[in-house]
Protein backbone atom coordinates (compact mmCIF):
# COMPACT_ATOMS: atom_id res chain seq x y z
CA UNK A 1 0.00 0.00 0.00
CA UNK A 2 1.14 3.81 -1.24
CA UNK A 3 1.48 6.81 0.60
CA UNK A 4 0.85 9.84 -1.31
CA UNK A 5 2.85 13.14 0.05
CA UNK A 6 0.75 15.12 1.88
CA UNK A 7 1.95 18.15 0.23
CA UNK A 8 0.58 16.52 -3.51
CA UNK A 9 -2.57 15.59 -1.89
CA UNK A 10 -3.52 19.51 -0.39
CA UNK A 11 -2.94 20.71 -3.97
CA UNK A 12 -4.93 18.21 -5.67
CA UNK A 13 -8.06 18.11 -6.65
CA UNK A 14 -9.37 14.53 -7.09
CA UNK A 15 -12.17 12.32 -8.31
CA UNK A 16 -12.11 8.61 -8.55
CA UNK A 17 -14.24 5.86 -9.88
CA UNK A 18 -13.38 2.64 -7.36
CA UNK A 19 -14.50 -0.22 -8.71
CA UNK A 20 -15.82 -3.42 -6.70
CA UNK A 21 -11.65 -5.35 -6.51
CA UNK A 22 -11.76 -7.78 -4.29
CA UNK A 23 -15.07 -9.62 -4.81
CA UNK A 24 -14.66 -13.37 -5.85
CA UNK A 25 -15.78 -13.67 -9.60
CA UNK A 26 -16.01 -16.30 -12.43
CA UNK A 27 -13.44 -16.38 -15.11
CA UNK A 28 -13.98 -13.03 -16.55
CA UNK A 29 -15.67 -12.21 -19.93
CA UNK A 30 -14.12 -9.41 -21.71
CA UNK A 31 -17.30 -7.18 -21.90
CA UNK A 32 -17.73 -4.85 -24.73
CA UNK A 33 -17.16 -1.37 -24.52
CA UNK A 34 -17.73 2.40 -25.82
CA UNK A 35 -14.64 3.12 -28.53
CA UNK A 36 -12.81 6.15 -27.73
CA UNK A 37 -13.56 7.32 -31.23
CA UNK A 38 -17.60 7.74 -30.71
CA UNK A 39 -16.72 10.69 -28.23
CA UNK A 40 -17.97 14.20 -29.23
CA UNK A 41 -16.06 16.66 -29.21
CA UNK A 42 -13.20 14.61 -30.26
CA UNK A 43 -10.23 14.85 -27.74
CA UNK A 44 -7.19 15.89 -28.54
CA UNK A 45 -4.74 12.95 -27.36
CA UNK A 46 -6.17 9.52 -28.01
CA UNK A 47 -4.54 6.13 -26.77
CA UNK A 48 -7.20 3.23 -26.40
CA UNK A 49 -5.63 0.07 -24.39
CA UNK A 50 -7.26 -3.35 -24.78
CA UNK A 51 -8.24 -3.24 -20.99
CA UNK A 52 -11.91 -2.54 -19.25
CA UNK A 53 -13.19 -1.16 -16.65
CA UNK A 54 -16.42 -2.39 -15.13
CA UNK A 55 -18.35 -0.09 -12.82
CA UNK A 56 -19.39 -2.47 -9.67
CA UNK A 57 -22.15 -1.95 -7.35
CA UNK A 58 -20.13 -1.30 -4.71
CA UNK A 59 -18.27 1.32 -6.34
CA UNK A 60 -17.38 4.88 -4.79
CA UNK A 61 -16.95 8.45 -6.05
CA UNK A 62 -13.76 9.80 -4.23
CA UNK A 63 -13.55 13.77 -4.56
CA UNK A 64 -12.56 16.42 -2.11
CA UNK A 65 -11.84 20.12 -2.07
CA UNK A 66 -12.80 21.66 -4.87
CA UNK A 67 -13.35 18.53 -7.08
CA UNK A 68 -16.62 17.62 -4.49
CA UNK A 69 -19.43 19.51 -6.36
CA UNK A 70 -17.98 17.65 -9.36
CA UNK A 71 -17.88 14.54 -7.41
CA UNK A 72 -21.87 15.20 -6.88
CA UNK A 73 -22.74 15.42 -10.38
CA UNK A 74 -20.99 12.52 -11.43
CA UNK A 75 -23.04 10.38 -8.56
CA UNK A 76 -26.25 11.91 -9.74
CA UNK A 77 -25.85 11.49 -13.21
CA UNK A 78 -24.89 7.84 -12.93
CA UNK A 79 -27.43 6.39 -10.11
CA UNK A 80 -30.58 6.40 -12.09
CA UNK A 81 -29.51 4.15 -14.71
CA UNK A 82 -27.06 1.71 -12.38
CA UNK A 83 -29.23 2.06 -9.39
CA UNK A 84 -26.09 1.87 -7.29
CA UNK A 85 -25.66 3.97 -4.36
CA UNK A 86 -22.26 5.45 -5.09
CA UNK A 87 -21.53 7.58 -2.31
CA UNK A 88 -19.08 10.45 -2.40
CA UNK A 89 -16.65 10.46 -0.45
CA UNK A 90 -15.51 14.18 0.11
CA UNK A 91 -12.85 13.35 2.87
CA UNK A 92 -9.95 12.25 0.43
CA UNK A 93 -6.69 12.33 2.23
CA UNK A 94 -3.22 11.10 2.02
CA UNK A 95 -4.06 7.07 1.81
CA UNK A 96 -4.31 4.17 -0.44
CA UNK A 97 -7.09 2.27 -1.39
CA UNK A 98 -7.60 -1.35 -2.65
CA UNK A 99 -6.49 -1.96 -5.71
CA UNK A 100 -5.39 1.83 -7.08
CA UNK A 101 -4.71 5.54 -5.66
CA UNK A 102 -6.65 7.77 -7.77
CA UNK A 103 -5.75 11.30 -7.87
CA UNK A 104 -6.37 14.51 -9.29
CA UNK A 105 -3.38 17.16 -9.55
CA UNK A 106 -2.82 20.34 -10.40
CA UNK A 107 -1.20 20.45 -14.12
CA UNK A 108 -0.65 23.95 -15.65
CA UNK A 109 -0.24 22.38 -18.80
CA UNK A 110 -3.65 21.33 -19.14
CA UNK A 111 -4.96 24.76 -18.89
CA UNK A 112 -8.54 26.23 -17.23
CA UNK A 113 -10.33 23.41 -18.87
CA UNK A 114 -8.03 20.65 -20.01
CA UNK A 115 -8.12 17.28 -18.54
CA UNK A 116 -6.73 14.20 -18.51
CA UNK A 117 -8.49 10.44 -18.22
CA UNK A 118 -6.78 7.49 -17.37
CA UNK A 119 -8.57 3.59 -17.36
CA UNK A 120 -7.31 0.30 -16.57
CA UNK A 121 -8.90 -2.77 -15.72
CA UNK A 122 -9.16 -2.03 -11.74
CA UNK A 123 -9.51 2.19 -11.95
CA UNK A 124 -10.76 5.44 -13.54
CA UNK A 125 -8.43 8.42 -13.13
CA UNK A 126 -9.51 11.76 -13.83
CA UNK A 127 -6.79 14.63 -13.77
CA UNK A 128 -7.50 18.74 -13.75
CA UNK A 129 -5.43 21.66 -12.89
CA UNK A 130 -9.56 23.36 -12.26
CA UNK A 131 -12.56 22.14 -11.48
CA UNK A 132 -13.91 23.09 -14.72
CA UNK A 133 -11.51 20.94 -16.39
CA UNK A 134 -13.04 17.97 -14.19
CA UNK A 135 -16.66 18.84 -15.32
CA UNK A 136 -15.37 18.23 -18.75
CA UNK A 137 -13.81 15.26 -18.53
CA UNK A 138 -17.05 14.02 -16.77
CA UNK A 139 -18.71 14.59 -19.94
CA UNK A 140 -16.14 12.07 -21.61
CA UNK A 141 -16.38 9.82 -19.39
CA UNK A 142 -20.11 9.52 -19.61
CA UNK A 143 -20.06 8.94 -23.29
CA UNK A 144 -17.54 5.50 -22.68
CA UNK A 145 -20.43 4.29 -20.68
CA UNK A 146 -22.84 2.66 -22.63
CA UNK A 147 -25.77 5.21 -24.01
CA UNK A 148 -28.04 3.32 -21.53
CA UNK A 149 -26.33 5.15 -18.60
CA UNK A 150 -28.29 8.05 -19.56
CA UNK A 151 -31.72 6.78 -19.27
CA UNK A 152 -33.26 7.80 -15.84
CA UNK A 153 -34.65 4.82 -14.78
CA UNK A 154 -32.62 1.63 -13.83
CA UNK A 155 -30.95 -0.55 -16.29
CA UNK A 156 -29.09 -3.87 -16.98
CA UNK A 157 -26.02 -2.73 -17.56
CA UNK A 158 -22.80 -4.26 -17.49
CA UNK A 159 -21.37 -0.70 -16.98
CA UNK A 160 -17.82 -0.57 -18.65
CA UNK A 161 -15.60 1.81 -20.06
CA UNK A 162 -13.21 0.54 -22.41
CA UNK A 163 -9.12 1.26 -21.14
CA UNK A 164 -6.39 3.55 -22.34
CA UNK A 165 -5.88 7.29 -21.86
CA UNK A 166 -7.07 10.60 -23.43
CA UNK A 167 -5.66 14.21 -23.19
CA UNK A 168 -7.91 17.06 -23.82
CA UNK A 169 -8.03 20.51 -23.87
CA UNK A 170 -9.77 23.01 -25.68
CA UNK A 171 -9.11 24.65 -29.08
CA UNK A 172 -11.49 27.81 -28.14
CA UNK A 173 -12.08 29.65 -24.99
CA UNK A 174 -15.05 30.55 -25.79
CA UNK A 175 -17.74 27.82 -26.82
CA UNK A 176 -21.71 28.99 -26.70
CA UNK A 177 -25.36 28.34 -27.41
CA UNK A 178 -27.51 31.49 -27.79
CA UNK A 179 -31.31 30.79 -26.87
CA UNK A 180 -33.87 33.64 -28.42
CA UNK A 181 -36.55 33.91 -24.98
CA UNK A 182 -37.97 37.42 -26.26
CA UNK A 183 -39.85 36.23 -29.18
CA UNK A 184 -41.64 33.05 -27.56
CA UNK A 185 -40.59 32.55 -23.33
CA UNK A 186 -39.43 29.84 -22.27
CA UNK A 187 -39.55 29.20 -18.24
CA UNK A 188 -36.38 28.37 -15.82
CA UNK A 189 -37.41 24.61 -16.18
CA UNK A 190 -36.89 25.24 -20.09
CA UNK A 191 -33.82 27.15 -19.55
CA UNK A 192 -32.32 24.44 -16.93
CA UNK A 193 -32.60 21.37 -19.28
CA UNK A 194 -31.13 23.43 -22.46
CA UNK A 195 -28.17 24.13 -19.99
CA UNK A 196 -27.78 20.06 -19.05
CA UNK A 197 -27.90 19.27 -22.31
CA UNK A 198 -25.45 21.79 -24.13
CA UNK A 199 -22.99 20.85 -20.95
CA UNK A 200 -22.67 17.63 -21.95
CA UNK A 201 -20.99 18.62 -25.34
CA UNK A 202 -18.73 20.89 -23.43
CA UNK A 203 -20.36 24.48 -24.19
CA UNK A 204 -19.57 27.01 -21.68
CA UNK A 205 -21.74 30.37 -22.10
CA UNK A 206 -25.19 30.75 -23.04
CA UNK A 207 -26.11 33.99 -24.13
CA UNK A 208 -29.71 34.91 -23.20
CA UNK A 209 -31.71 36.67 -25.80
CA UNK A 210 -33.73 38.63 -22.93
CA UNK A 211 -35.18 41.74 -24.92
CA UNK A 212 -36.63 42.23 -28.31
CA UNK A 213 -39.59 43.72 -29.89
CA UNK A 214 -41.78 41.37 -28.95
CA UNK A 215 -41.21 40.84 -25.14
CA UNK A 216 -39.08 42.00 -22.56
CA UNK A 217 -37.62 39.00 -20.17
CA UNK A 218 -35.96 40.42 -17.33
CA UNK A 219 -37.43 42.13 -14.20
CA UNK A 220 -35.72 45.84 -13.85
CA UNK A 221 -36.69 47.04 -10.20
CA UNK A 222 -35.93 50.47 -11.18
CA UNK A 223 -38.30 49.67 -14.62
CA UNK A 224 -40.63 47.59 -13.51
CA UNK A 225 -43.15 48.22 -16.38
CA UNK A 226 -40.28 46.97 -18.85
CA UNK A 227 -40.98 43.28 -17.64
CA UNK A 228 -44.69 43.76 -16.84
CA UNK A 229 -45.97 45.12 -19.98
CA UNK A 230 -43.10 44.94 -22.10
CA UNK A 231 -43.30 40.80 -21.05
CA UNK A 232 -46.88 40.33 -21.48
CA UNK A 233 -47.04 38.99 -25.26
CA UNK A 234 -44.65 37.05 -27.81
CA UNK A 235 -44.40 36.51 -31.57
CA UNK A 236 -48.07 35.45 -32.06
CA UNK A 237 -50.06 36.82 -29.10
CA UNK A 238 -50.18 35.18 -26.04
CA UNK A 239 -49.63 35.33 -22.36
CA UNK A 240 -45.45 35.90 -22.68
CA UNK A 241 -43.69 36.26 -19.16
CA UNK A 242 -40.31 37.34 -17.76
CA UNK A 243 -37.70 36.06 -15.48
CA UNK A 244 -37.62 37.68 -11.89
CA UNK A 245 -34.60 38.82 -10.53
CA UNK A 246 -34.59 35.59 -8.38
CA UNK A 247 -35.19 33.45 -11.10
CA UNK A 248 -32.20 34.77 -13.42
CA UNK A 249 -30.31 34.37 -10.87
CA UNK A 250 -31.58 30.99 -10.31
CA UNK A 251 -30.06 29.94 -13.53
CA UNK A 252 -27.20 31.76 -13.59
CA UNK A 253 -26.27 29.57 -10.28
CA UNK A 254 -27.77 26.31 -12.12
CA UNK A 255 -25.73 27.12 -15.09
CA UNK A 256 -22.16 27.89 -12.87
CA UNK A 257 -22.73 24.58 -11.47
CA UNK A 258 -22.10 23.09 -15.03
CA UNK A 259 -19.30 25.41 -15.56
CA UNK A 260 -21.63 27.56 -18.24
CA UNK A 261 -21.41 31.34 -17.72
CA UNK A 262 -24.68 33.05 -18.64
CA UNK A 263 -24.08 36.35 -21.29
CA UNK A 264 -27.44 38.41 -20.72
CA UNK A 265 -27.95 40.29 -24.19
CA UNK A 266 -30.27 43.96 -23.92
CA UNK A 267 -31.02 44.24 -27.76
CA UNK A 268 -30.14 47.90 -28.77
CA UNK A 269 -30.64 50.36 -30.10
CA UNK A 270 -32.80 48.75 -32.34
CA UNK A 271 -35.32 45.73 -31.12
CA UNK A 272 -36.72 48.17 -28.60
CA UNK A 273 -40.21 47.94 -29.39
CA UNK A 274 -41.07 46.27 -26.07
CA UNK A 275 -39.16 48.97 -24.29
CA UNK A 276 -40.71 52.01 -25.71
CA UNK A 277 -44.31 50.08 -25.57
CA UNK A 278 -43.62 50.18 -22.00
CA UNK A 279 -42.78 53.84 -21.39
CA UNK A 280 -42.95 56.49 -24.06
CA UNK A 281 -40.53 58.72 -22.76
CA UNK A 282 -37.97 56.82 -24.45
CA UNK A 283 -39.37 57.72 -27.71
CA UNK A 284 -38.37 60.98 -29.65
CA UNK A 285 -42.16 61.79 -30.32
CA UNK A 286 -43.15 60.78 -26.31
CA UNK A 287 -45.75 58.72 -27.63
CA UNK A 288 -45.54 55.00 -26.73
CA UNK A 289 -46.12 52.11 -29.55
CA UNK A 290 -48.36 49.54 -29.33
CA UNK A 291 -46.94 45.94 -27.75
CA UNK A 292 -45.78 43.58 -31.03
CA UNK A 293 -46.16 40.42 -31.49
CA UNK A 294 -45.01 39.89 -35.59
CA UNK A 295 -41.68 38.87 -36.83
CA UNK A 296 -40.32 42.01 -39.25
CA UNK A 297 -36.79 43.89 -37.99
CA UNK A 298 -35.85 46.99 -38.18
CA UNK A 299 -38.60 49.50 -37.62
CA UNK A 300 -37.70 50.03 -34.09
CA UNK A 301 -34.85 52.53 -32.20
CA UNK A 302 -34.15 53.99 -29.10
CA UNK A 303 -34.34 57.79 -29.16
CA UNK A 304 -30.37 58.21 -29.13
CA UNK A 305 -30.60 62.15 -28.01
CA UNK A 306 -32.35 61.96 -25.28
CA UNK A 307 -30.32 61.87 -21.63
CA UNK A 308 -33.42 59.65 -20.63
CA UNK A 309 -32.41 56.72 -22.74
CA UNK A 310 -28.79 56.38 -21.27
CA UNK A 311 -30.13 56.73 -17.95
CA UNK A 312 -32.61 54.12 -18.51
CA UNK A 313 -29.53 51.82 -20.04
CA UNK A 314 -27.04 52.73 -17.18
CA UNK A 315 -30.11 51.70 -14.85
CA UNK A 316 -30.89 48.68 -16.73
CA UNK A 317 -27.39 47.36 -17.27
CA UNK A 318 -26.56 48.30 -13.50
CA UNK A 319 -29.17 45.67 -12.03
CA UNK A 320 -28.38 43.24 -14.52
CA UNK A 321 -24.68 43.47 -13.66
CA UNK A 322 -25.13 43.55 -10.30
CA UNK A 323 -27.01 39.97 -10.52
CA UNK A 324 -25.00 38.61 -13.49
CA UNK A 325 -21.50 37.14 -12.01
CA UNK A 326 -20.07 36.42 -15.40
CA UNK A 327 -17.88 38.89 -17.52
CA UNK A 328 -19.68 40.06 -19.67
CA UNK A 329 -23.09 42.09 -20.68
CA UNK A 330 -24.32 41.42 -24.62
CA UNK A 331 -25.04 44.85 -26.09
CA UNK A 332 -27.02 43.78 -29.55
CA UNK A 333 -26.60 46.57 -31.71
CA UNK A 334 -27.68 44.54 -34.91
CA UNK A 335 -30.56 45.63 -37.71
CA UNK A 336 -30.84 48.91 -36.17
CA UNK A 337 -32.61 50.17 -39.43
CA UNK A 338 -34.41 53.17 -38.00
CA UNK A 339 -31.22 54.32 -36.46
CA UNK A 340 -29.11 56.69 -38.74
CA UNK A 341 -25.52 55.94 -39.35
CA UNK A 342 -24.52 58.77 -37.58
CA UNK A 343 -26.77 58.29 -34.28
CA UNK A 344 -25.84 54.75 -34.27
CA UNK A 345 -22.01 55.55 -34.12
CA UNK A 346 -22.25 58.16 -31.50
CA UNK A 347 -24.82 55.52 -29.74
CA UNK A 348 -22.58 52.52 -29.19
CA UNK A 349 -19.41 54.17 -27.44
CA UNK A 350 -21.66 55.64 -25.03
CA UNK A 351 -23.09 52.21 -23.93
CA UNK A 352 -19.73 50.73 -24.26
CA UNK A 353 -19.16 53.25 -21.62
CA UNK A 354 -21.89 52.37 -19.57
CA UNK A 355 -21.24 48.47 -19.30
CA UNK A 356 -17.51 49.38 -18.18
CA UNK A 357 -19.01 51.96 -15.73
CA UNK A 358 -20.62 48.70 -14.23
CA UNK A 359 -17.75 46.24 -14.42
CA UNK A 360 -18.23 44.30 -17.47
CA UNK A 361 -17.01 43.81 -21.15
CA UNK A 362 -19.74 44.68 -23.95
CA UNK A 363 -20.24 42.21 -26.41
CA UNK A 364 -22.46 43.03 -29.72
CA UNK A 365 -23.29 41.67 -32.94
CA UNK A 366 -20.59 42.77 -35.57
CA UNK A 367 -22.59 45.78 -36.75
CA UNK A 368 -20.93 47.39 -34.02
CA UNK A 369 -17.78 47.43 -35.66
CA UNK A 370 -18.88 50.47 -37.59
CA UNK A 371 -17.98 52.45 -34.82
CA UNK A 372 -15.15 52.87 -31.92
CA UNK A 373 -15.15 50.30 -29.84
CA UNK A 374 -13.06 49.99 -26.75
CA UNK A 375 -10.15 47.42 -26.77
CA UNK A 376 -11.97 45.25 -24.67
CA UNK A 377 -15.16 44.69 -26.60
CA UNK A 378 -16.20 41.71 -28.78
CA UNK A 379 -17.99 41.86 -31.49
CA UNK A 380 -20.27 38.51 -33.04
CA UNK A 381 -20.08 37.79 -36.59
CA UNK A 382 -23.74 36.59 -37.90
CA UNK A 383 -23.09 37.56 -41.48
CA UNK A 384 -23.49 34.59 -44.19
CA UNK A 385 -20.31 35.71 -46.32
CA UNK A 386 -17.16 35.54 -44.44
CA UNK A 387 -15.65 39.20 -46.04
CA UNK A 388 -16.82 42.67 -44.20
CA UNK A 389 -15.09 45.53 -44.30
CA UNK A 390 -15.66 47.01 -40.85
CA UNK A 391 -15.32 43.34 -39.28
CA UNK A 392 -11.45 43.70 -40.72
CA UNK A 393 -10.44 46.92 -39.76
CA UNK A 394 -12.09 46.29 -36.21
CA UNK A 395 -10.27 43.42 -36.55
CA UNK A 396 -6.34 44.99 -37.33
CA UNK A 397 -7.16 47.36 -34.36
CA UNK A 398 -7.30 44.43 -32.01
CA UNK A 399 -11.10 43.39 -31.86
CA UNK A 400 -11.67 39.77 -30.96
CA UNK A 401 -14.81 38.55 -32.62
CA UNK A 402 -16.99 35.17 -31.53
CA UNK A 403 -18.43 33.29 -34.47
CA UNK A 404 -22.05 32.75 -35.34
CA UNK A 405 -22.61 32.89 -39.20
CA UNK A 406 -26.59 32.76 -40.00
CA UNK A 407 -26.01 30.23 -42.91
CA UNK A 408 -23.91 27.84 -40.91
CA UNK A 409 -24.02 28.42 -37.10
CA UNK A 410 -27.83 29.39 -36.97
CA UNK A 411 -29.88 26.51 -35.10
CA UNK A 412 -33.32 28.08 -36.20
CA UNK A 413 -32.21 27.48 -39.73
CA UNK A 414 -34.35 24.49 -41.26
CA UNK A 415 -32.24 21.77 -42.32
CA UNK A 416 -34.05 21.04 -45.49
CA UNK A 417 -36.97 22.55 -47.51
CA UNK A 418 -39.32 20.06 -45.70
CA UNK A 419 -38.30 20.82 -41.66
CA UNK A 420 -41.70 21.93 -39.97
CA UNK A 421 -39.62 24.43 -37.92
CA UNK A 422 -37.28 27.48 -38.48
CA UNK A 423 -36.94 29.70 -41.11
CA UNK A 424 -34.89 29.89 -44.25
CA UNK A 425 -33.52 32.93 -45.12
CA UNK A 426 -29.88 32.74 -44.43
CA UNK A 427 -30.27 29.06 -45.93
CA UNK A 428 -30.31 25.44 -44.82
CA UNK A 429 -28.14 23.87 -42.85
CA UNK A 430 -27.93 19.85 -42.83
CA UNK A 431 -26.05 18.05 -40.57
CA UNK A 432 -22.53 18.56 -42.76
CA UNK A 433 -23.13 22.08 -43.44
CA UNK A 434 -23.02 22.51 -40.28
CA UNK A 435 -20.05 21.07 -39.68
CA UNK A 436 -17.73 21.58 -42.58
CA UNK A 437 -16.20 25.15 -42.04
CA UNK A 438 -13.09 26.16 -39.54
CA UNK A 439 -13.89 28.81 -37.35
CA UNK A 440 -10.10 29.71 -37.02
CA UNK A 441 -10.25 30.20 -41.30
CA UNK A 442 -13.60 31.32 -42.00
CA UNK A 443 -13.41 35.52 -41.98
CA UNK A 444 -11.72 36.91 -44.78
CA UNK A 445 -8.23 38.86 -43.47
CA UNK A 446 -9.30 38.30 -39.89
CA UNK A 447 -6.63 36.21 -37.89
CA UNK A 448 -7.38 33.39 -36.00
CA UNK A 449 -5.17 35.18 -33.12
CA UNK A 450 -8.84 37.59 -33.22
CA UNK A 451 -11.52 34.58 -32.89
CA UNK A 452 -12.57 33.94 -29.08
CA UNK A 453 -14.56 31.09 -30.08
CA UNK A 454 -18.32 30.03 -31.95
CA UNK A 455 -21.84 29.92 -30.84
CA UNK A 456 -24.73 28.62 -32.33
CA UNK A 457 -27.76 31.24 -31.86
CA UNK A 458 -31.38 29.99 -31.72
CA UNK A 459 -34.08 31.93 -32.67
CA UNK A 460 -37.26 31.61 -31.75
CA UNK A 461 -39.87 32.47 -33.95
CA UNK A 462 -41.15 29.23 -34.51
CA UNK A 463 -39.98 27.63 -31.60
CA UNK A 464 -43.00 26.98 -28.91
CA UNK A 465 -41.91 24.32 -26.47
CA UNK A 466 -38.53 22.14 -24.74
CA UNK A 467 -38.64 19.45 -28.05
CA UNK A 468 -38.67 22.41 -30.55
CA UNK A 469 -35.50 23.89 -29.18
CA UNK A 470 -33.60 20.62 -28.68
CA UNK A 471 -35.02 19.21 -32.75
CA UNK A 472 -33.37 22.32 -33.83
CA UNK A 473 -30.32 22.13 -31.63
CA UNK A 474 -29.19 18.50 -32.03
CA UNK A 475 -27.08 17.28 -34.18
CA UNK A 476 -26.24 20.90 -34.75
CA UNK A 477 -25.04 22.45 -31.55
CA UNK A 478 -23.01 19.35 -31.16
CA UNK A 479 -21.00 19.65 -34.38
CA UNK A 480 -20.62 23.45 -33.54
CA UNK A 481 -19.14 22.62 -30.07
CA UNK A 482 -16.43 20.06 -31.83
CA UNK A 483 -15.38 22.88 -33.85
CA UNK A 484 -15.02 24.84 -31.20
CA UNK A 485 -13.59 22.33 -28.88
CA UNK A 486 -11.37 20.09 -30.99
CA UNK A 487 -8.24 20.65 -32.38
CA UNK A 488 -8.88 21.48 -36.10
CA UNK A 489 -6.75 18.43 -37.17
CA UNK A 490 -9.29 16.58 -36.18
CA UNK A 491 -12.37 17.31 -38.08
CA UNK A 492 -12.74 15.36 -40.73
CA UNK A 493 -16.70 14.43 -41.95
CA UNK A 494 -16.17 10.54 -42.99
CA UNK A 495 -15.20 10.14 -39.65
CA UNK A 496 -17.44 12.52 -37.26
CA UNK A 497 -20.51 11.76 -38.75
CA UNK A 498 -19.96 8.17 -37.41
CA UNK A 499 -19.10 9.68 -34.04
CA UNK A 500 -22.13 11.95 -34.01
CA UNK A 501 -24.31 8.77 -34.83
CA UNK A 502 -23.21 7.16 -31.85
CA UNK A 503 -24.86 10.04 -30.08
CA UNK A 504 -28.51 8.91 -31.33
CA UNK A 505 -28.75 6.56 -28.99
CA UNK A 506 -27.18 9.02 -25.89
CA UNK A 507 -30.18 11.47 -27.03
CA UNK A 508 -32.53 8.64 -27.13
CA UNK A 509 -32.02 7.17 -23.69
CA UNK A 510 -32.65 11.22 -22.27
CA UNK A 511 -35.58 11.60 -24.05
CA UNK A 512 -33.56 14.19 -26.13
CA UNK A 513 -35.71 15.53 -29.18
CA UNK A 514 -33.27 15.28 -32.58
CA UNK A 515 -33.04 15.36 -35.93
CA UNK A 516 -32.43 11.82 -37.45
CA UNK A 517 -30.44 13.23 -40.87
CA UNK A 518 -29.74 11.16 -43.32
CA UNK A 519 -26.27 11.88 -44.05
CA UNK A 520 -25.81 10.51 -40.78
CA UNK A 521 -25.35 6.39 -40.50
CA UNK A 522 -26.96 6.60 -36.70
CA UNK A 523 -26.30 3.80 -34.11
CA UNK A 524 -29.42 1.92 -33.43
Amino acid sequence: MSTIPRQLVLAAAAITLLGTAGAAQAAPVKPKAVPYASVVPAPATVAQASSVFTLGSGARIAASGQAAPVGDYLAGALRPATGFALPVDKAFVAHAFDPIQLLVAPDPSLGDEGYQLTVNTNSVVLTANKPAGLFEGVQTLRQLLPASIDASTKQAGPWTIQGGRITDHPRFGYRGAMLDVSRHFFGVDTVKSYIDEIARYKVNTLHLHLSDDQGWRIQINSWPRLATYGGSTQVGGGAGGYYTQAQYKDIVAYAASRFITIIPEIDMPGHTNAALASYAELNCNGVAPPLYTGTDVGFSTLCVNKDITYKFLDDVIGELAAITPGPYIHIGGDESQSTTDADYKAFIPKVQAIVAKHGKIAIGWHDISKADLLPSTIGQYWDTTPTNAAVQAAAKKGTHFVLSPANLAYLDMKYTASTPLGQDWAGLIEAKDAYSWDPGKYLTGVSAANVNGVEGPLWTETITKLADIQYMAFPRLAELAELGWSQAATHNWTTFKTRLAAQGPRWKAQGVNFYASPQVPWAK
